[in-house]
């Protein structure tokens, strides 16, 4: 059996060591057109950075290495230009010299991956102007950065790319301004997470631009102009443009394969296409996303070294199926972390779903252990079945952790009640005694079980320190938010309006409170408002808990509404 390969990296070169191992009479053949056959795409921007230092490291497998291992004749600089199904032929351009050859087939896998997003404006091929996907594009950025000693860098687009093109090119004393067309960075998070990144971003000394769209980019000599619609145009020594990335499926649209959403290839579950000789993994696919059920296209690396596998597998002779994508990510932005996974409240409102979220802001670990940070998590559930939906975590440690728990939960099809009952290690270097994933558990069982009613800021206020004249459940006249934080927090900061009566005096002073009105109750993280609301329910107020309370009100809501 012949198999040839078209693109190396996670998804081919996955799905060549894969096969060698189920076969060893097979004959592999990869055709990869950069000049690295197998390679770190997700460190490039740490070499830029400084982080990684020799370029030998991002080169995980060469040529010689795949063949001296595994007897794969691994071709570098050679580009798959045409298929001809009928006759399982694959015409190959020898980038070196131009010349074209044939090369037959039993099965052919693609794994072309994606390529950036150029947008439709001028000036997008100046010489200081770059994107990054290649071990070559980076390489030329190091060398320009190298050879011209930028001092100011313009990133356009605030994507996995561009987020941390922004902090390496900072790490090099490089200033940098990031232009987002959109109100927010990271489509992953939702616009309240995210602005807990736009702030940390901006005290680096990072010029962030929202709602910026670029019309032109001008050579000005030895700078780039930037213009934008309806602002003043900008000048930087480079720019970096990280706008996204789109399937590279123009190969397989000439050989007349289905084509699948914003034109991905399209596979079954066995990562075949519409021709049962021919597989596709990796960027350019679309998948079946593994919570929604629905078409996605979901470029990470993690699903595509799975479907190499899975290819493989099938091409052996094994019955193996791709379950779905669920988007695990994961981002280091200067020193907090931001990840995800599932879907998002965006996602989920555009599938129609019934769905609630509890906001929390626990310690990475035991408050009490020195160096504990502060964690913000978002947890989609289902209504009213608890199941676990998504989740998204912004601090500075033990994200990594929790967002890995909550993924395999999600894979487990798990509900609030099974969060509860997750056996976590516990040491208070590392955790607490009831973990925070544990207490997103607890919190949506409260919410399903009525134990305590919720309400989102954005039920809360119109804009920051304005309160809404309207109730939760539109009934009892008009609410009142009531604040337990204690009287030194609350004169640090509160919402106009608000009255403030501290959680341990609450029993005593329950006679202030009117019986009439809804009440909107909030502390600094939510806890506290939670045990003043199970007070006031069970004496016959009308209460609600305001999801994340002052604390994520301030970080988040504020710098999202202004």
């Amino acid at each position: 059996m012949k198999v040839v390969i078209i693109g190396g990296v996670a998804g081919g070169a996955t799905a060549a060591a894969r096969l060698r191992r189920q076969r060893e009479d097979a004959e592999i053949i990869i055709l990869e057109r950069s000049g690295y056959i197998s390679y770190a795409n997700c460190g490039l921007p740490y070499y830029i950075g400084g982080e990684i230092e020799d370029r030998q490291e991002l080169a995980l497998n060469t040529p010689e290495s795949f063949f001296e291992r595994f007897r794969i004749d691994a071709r570098v600089r050679h580009e798959a230009v045409d298929i001809d199904r009928e006759q399982k032929t694959v015409t190959v351009r020898r980038l070196e010299d131009g010349t074209l050859y044939r090369e037959t087939y039993d099965k052919l896998i693609l794994s072309p991956g994606a390529r950036p997003v150029i947008p439709s404006v001028p000036g997008t091929d100046l010489e200081r102007v770059f994107t990054l996907r290649t071990v070559e594009d980076t390489y030329a950025i190091d060398d320009f950065v190298r050879r011209n000693n930028p001092q100011t860098a313009i990133v356009i687009g605030g994507g996995f790319i561009g987020l941390e093109m922004t902090e390496n090119l900072i790490r090099r004393g490089i200033s940098v301004t990031l232009l987002q067309r959109s109100g927010q960075v990271m489509p992953p998070l939702d616009a309240d997470l995210a602005a807990l990144l736009h702030s940390h971003m901006r005290k680096k000394g990072v010029e962030l631009r929202l709602h910026t769209e670029v019309k032109a980019l001008r050579d000005a000599g030895a700078k780039v102009s930037v213009e934008r619609k309806g602002e003043a145009a900008l000048e930087a020594d480079l720019v970096i443009m990280a706008v996204g990335v789109q399937p590279d499926s123009e190969l397989a649209r000439r050989a007349g394969l289905r084509l699948g959403i914003r034109d991905s290839i399209w596979t079954d579950s066995h990562m075949r296409t519409s021709d049962e000789n021919i597989y596709a993994v990796g960027d350019a696919v679309q998948v079946r996303h593994f919570v929604t059920g629905r078409p996605a296209l979901i470029a990470l690396a993690g699903p595509a070294n799975k479907q190499g596998r899975i290819a493989a597998d099938n091409i052996a002779g094994m019955d193996r199926e791709y379950h779905g994508s669920q988007g695990s990510s994961i981002l280091k932005l200067f020193d907090l972390t931001a990840a995800a996974t599932g879907i998002n409240e965006k996602e989920a409102k555009r599938q129609g779903l019934d769905y609630d979220y509890v906001i929390l802001c626990p310690s990475s670990h035991a408050s009490y252990y020195p160096g504990a940070q502060p964690l913000t998590m978002k947890v989609l559930f289902e209504k009213p079945s608890g199941r676990i939906l998504g989740a998204q975590i912004v601090g500075a440690e033990g994200v990594d952790k929790r967002i890995d728990v909550l993924a395999a939960a999600i894979r487990a099809r798990m509900t609030a009640a099974d969060l509860t009952e997750l056996d976590l290690a516990y040491a208070p270097p590392y955790s607490s005694a009831k973990d925070p994933v544990n207490m997103a558990g607890y919190m949506i069982e409260n919410l399903l079980t009525g134990l305590v009613r919720q309400v989102h800021w954005d039920d809360v206020v119109s804009r920051p320190g304005l309160l809404r004249a309207a109730s939760a459940d539109r009934d009892g006249g008009e609410p009142m938010l009531l604040d337990v934080r204690t009287a030194a927090e609350f004169a640090r900061g509160h919402i106009d309006g608000a009255r403030n009566i501290p959680l341990d005096e609450l029993r005593d002073r329950i006679n202030e409170v009117p019986e009439k009105r809804p009440l909107y109750v909030c502390c600094h993280s939510g806890l506290r408002s939670y045990l003043a609301c199970r007070i006031l329910s069970q004496t016959g107020y009308n209460c609600y808990n305001v999801a994340g309370g002052y604390g994520f009100y301030e970080r988040s809501v504020c710098a999202m509404q202004n």
